[in-house]
């Protein structure tokens, strides 16, 4: 069976000007692989730096390969149409670290979660009833109440509860959360986590996540794919990596989530 999503030694450089004249060559991303079945969680793991969201760029069309290819669906995103990706991108879905850079100041909350829709050109009356339906399904309670508030109104826990509700309205099949728990506490950052894997079960959604957490990465995903300096140093199943780190830059990462660097031989 083809999966979801296929990378295919993907690469991807930046040139970094120096002065007027001169620039340097950047490696965000080197020789990547990796696939992405129907409601499967892999997590992206690394520091800052290491190219995971310009991969999670390249995967949702935001950003094109240098070399390699991105697959998505089995169709390959370098080939498809303008109006083809659009309407490609309408089954991704992408959650951000920070949920005021994807949710316009100016809008309602019922209108921000029903924007997927009325790009996709749902009726009003399909929208508003689907944006109560993922408010609710995402605990903000009664959907009513927060419908009518303006982001600024929100907690950040509310706040990126709209943007899983945002992501959750028109059933993506793939979703690339990027940090999305990383600005929040350990008691909010849980249940974030908990909608994530509800949408998993509840509508196959997959999902690439995006951290820099190992001990977040285990407990959200079924794979975890290591990433330092653009390129993969290590992957597999998150509980058997976590148990058996191989590589050294993985061991110094699970110790870090754990509090023991000090216990990593350097």
């Amino acid at each position: 069976m083809t999966a979801l999503l296929q990378l295919e030694s993907v690469t991807k450089c930046f040139r970094s000007r120096r002065g007027l004249r001169s620039s340097t060559e950047v490696v965000a991303v080197d020789d990547v692989s990796l696939s992405v079945d129907d409601a499967e969680v892999v997590a992206l793991v690394g520091e800052s730096g290491a190219g995971k969201s310009t991969l999670g760029r390249l995967i949702l069309g935001l950003e094109r390969a240098d070399a390699g290819v991105v697959r998505f669906e089995g169709r390959d995103l370098a080939r498809l149409s303008r109006r083809e990706l659009r309407a490609t991108r309408q089954r991704m879905h992408l959650v951000l670290q920070d949920p005021y850079q994807s949710l316009h100041p100016g809008m309602r909350v019922a209108e921000l979660v029903a924007e997927p829709l009325r790009l996709r050109g749902d009726g009003q009356s399909e929208r508003v009833a689907a944006a109560n339906e993922a408010l609710e399904q995402v605990a903000l309670k009664p959907a009513a109440d927060f419908a009518r508030r303006f982001a600024h109104q929100l907690s950040g826990g509310q706040r990126q509860r709209v943007a899983l509700a945002r992501a959750m309205v028109a059933r993506p099949r793939l979703v690339i959360a990027d940090e999305p728990t990383s600005m929040l506490d350990a008691s909010l950052c849980a249940g974030i986590l908990e909608l994530i894997m509800g949408m998993r079960d509840r509508f196959g959604t997959a999902f690439v996540y995006i951290t820099h957490d190992l001990a977040v990465a285990r407990w959200v995903s079924d794979r975890m794919v290591v990433m330092r300096d653009g390129r993969v140093v290590e992957a597999g199943p998150s509980d058997e990596l976590v148990r058996n780190p191989r590589h050294g830059y993985t061991q110094l990462l699970l110790a870090a989530s754990e509090g023991e660097l000090d216990r990593v031989p350097t």
